[in-house]
């Protein structure tokens, strides 16, 4: 029996339909774990953190959570829960991590060249040196030149300053050119002289001084008249400044300092930090102070420049010199030098000069800082810093550099004019006897409490040009006023100058980055600043002064990544690892 065409219509249908209905429903699809975003933070765990605070006080944390870019996300404190899910989490096993350190005046690539050069940093007396001097002579029979520093008459028990025949007794066929430890004066030989073309006739210009002896030149330059020999010494080629670079990082890196204000960078340093930035190799951060208008308008045109590479690089500022340094007598003084009541130092640059070169570095938004160690050139920074003041208002942070003595008369216009202070009180422990020597006790030599209860801003630097210096020495130091064994007891003079460890660790870190307009990047490990941190092998913050100088790093970490430790040494510096380890 054959059925109709609509039969077999509706029986397919119901057929359809019946299968349809006996079909299991499709099952909702679980998401899984694995499909979930992979997690971007990490964490360093289980740590004694420390940190400045806004406010002064210090803030403890015991986690710190890194964002995928190396940005601090957040701190966390005890108890506070932790995320489930991390990129990796680091277990410090309860060591004290702080903020990597600031060094709000230094020179970076002077730093590596002193370590290809001769260093007289650790003589202690003109016939070590004279020793050293001989011995790299006969070492380097093929150079041109002995180019070299770090000699400090101050530290050569006493001796008088050094001249051309004392070099000369000991290399007399090749050019010799010696800078000091400050950077102030510069020793020569005969025969550099004499190829400098120097003579009884010749002048000094301004700001520099030719020290003479029996009516012919000593040997000896000072300020702006060490152009006169510095003019004919070979310049590092730029494949040297690169190597001095490489050298000057590591140390930096092991002395736990993450950012540097780099005080009289030139167009030939800046190309090097381009060059090391373009290849990746650029660890530190670098804020750049132009020496001199003519390096400012070379290096950057009509503004300060953007940050670079991540915030590794940037020039925001142009730094003059006004004075010299107080162990070689060049710091300017308003009375004599106890130990030679005949001189007072000098000015390195003229009134109207600086003033006029301040306003050009001024009117295009640049940051100036002055270098001024003697109380006569605090003075002259005062008054200039005044006058232009009146002119460009708004956020100008104007630094005084060093301040080694300050007139007390001074100090409430240091306050007024807002001015951010570097100094150095490192120094006190190096050298406190040398400079007690040279001002006599009646001179407040570097009154930190003073100054900062007065409402100055204070900011630690090492004016590193060779070796780089402890911030844990010079945080101890402001502290103490001692050297590293506590002597002399009680401090140097004046008394009750030391500073609470709050302050000090301040200036090393917080307050340093807000000196070098680097507040919102380092300094404080706050939300959104790199994660630039150490891990150290003593909590600082009850330790000692005589504690606190001995204290080492363990591990630097920058943008969130470990790019030093002690166990791997100087060598880990050279390399970036991909990530920190997952523990």
């Amino acid at each position: 029996m054959s059925l109709s065409p609509a039969a077999r219509y509706w029986g397919a249908a119901l057929g359809l339909a019946l299968l349809l209905t006996a079909s299991p429903a499709p099952a909702r699809k679980k998401p899984k774990q694995d499909d979930a975003p992979p997690p971007t933070s990490g964490l360093i765990d289980n740590v004694n953190g420390l940190a400045v605070g806004a406010d002064g006080r210090l803030a403890h944390f015991t986690g710190l959570l890194i964002d995928r870019d190396g940005r601090v996300e957040r701190r966390l404190t005890e108890g506070e829960k932790r995320p489930d899910r991390l990129a990796y989490r680091l277990d410090a096993k309860g060591r004290t991590l702080i903020p990597s350190f600031v060094d709000a005046h230094t020179e970076v690539i002077a730093t590596g060249i002193a370590r290809m050069t001769l260093d007289l940093s650790d003589t202690r007396s003109l016939a070590q040196a004279q020793a050293k001097i001989a011995a790299h002579a006969r070492d380097n029979g093929g150079r041109k030149w002995i180019l070299g520093r770090g000699w400090d008459p101050a530290r050569w028990d006493d001796a008088p300053l050094p001249t051309a025949a004392d070099l000369d007794a000991v290399a007399a066929d090749i050019p010799v050119w010696l800078e000091s430890a400050d950077g102030q004066m510069g020793w020569a030989n005969s025969l550099a002289m004499r190829q400098a073309g120097i003579t009884a006739a010749s002048k000094a210009p301004a700001g520099g001084r030719i020290v003479m002896a029996g009516g012919k030149p000593s040997g000896l330059f000072a300020g702006t008249a060490m152009e006169l020999i510095g003019r004919i010494v070979p310049p590092p080629a730029p494949k040297d400044r690169d190597i001095a670079l490489d050298k000057a990082q590591p140390l930096f890196l092991a002395a736990g300092i993450g950012t540097v204000a780099d005080m009289g960078t030139g167009i030939h340093d800046w190309q090097s930090y381009r060059r090391a930035g373009d290849r990746g190799a650029l660890r530190l951060r670098i804020i750049g102070y132009a020496d001199g208008i003519d390096a400012m308008a070379t290096i950057a045109g009509p503004a300060p420049t953007p940050w670079l590479y991540d915030d590794r690089l940037r020039l925001t500022g142009v730094h003059f010199a006004i004075d010299g340094g107080l162990s070689t007598r060049t710091a300017w003084l308003k009375a004599p030098y106890a130990d030679a009541p005949g001189e007072k130092g000098m000015a390195r640059i003229d009134s109207t000069r600086l003033r006029n070169q301040m306003s050009r570095a001024a009117m295009d938004g640049f940051q100036i800082a002055l270098s001024a160690h003697g109380d006569a050139a605090v003075d002259e920074a005062l008054y200039a810093i005044a006058e232009l003041a009146a002119t460009y208002e708004g956020d100008r942070r104007w630094r005084i550099e060093g301040a080694e003595l300050v007139d007390p008369a001074d100090r409430a216009a240091l306050a007024q004019r807002g001015a951010l202070l570097t100094v150095r009180p490192g120094q006190l422990a190096e050298d406190g006897a040398v400079l007690l020597r040279r001002l006599g006790n009646e001179r407040a030599l570097l009154p930190l409490s003073g100054l900062s209860a007065g409402g100055n801003r204070l900011a630690l630097g090492g004016w590193a040009a060779g070796g780089v210096p402890s911030p844990f020495v010079a945080i101890a130091a402001a502290m103490s006023r001692a050297d590293a064994t506590g002597e002399p007891f009680g401090g140097l003079p004046p008394a009750g100058e030391q500073l609470r460890f709050e302050q000090a660790f301040a200036a090393a870190t917080r307050d340093a980055a807000f000196a070098l307009q680097g507040e919102k990047r380092v300094g404080a490990l706050e939300p959104g600043q790199w994660a630039d941190f150490l891990l150290i092998d003593r909590d600082i913050s009850i330790a000692s002064p005589a504690e606190i100088a001995q204290t080492r790093p363990a591990e630097h970490w920058l943008g969130g990544k470990r790019v030093w430790s002690a166990q791997e040494g100087a060598s880990s510096a050279a390399k970036e690892s991909s990530g920190p380890p997952q523990q």
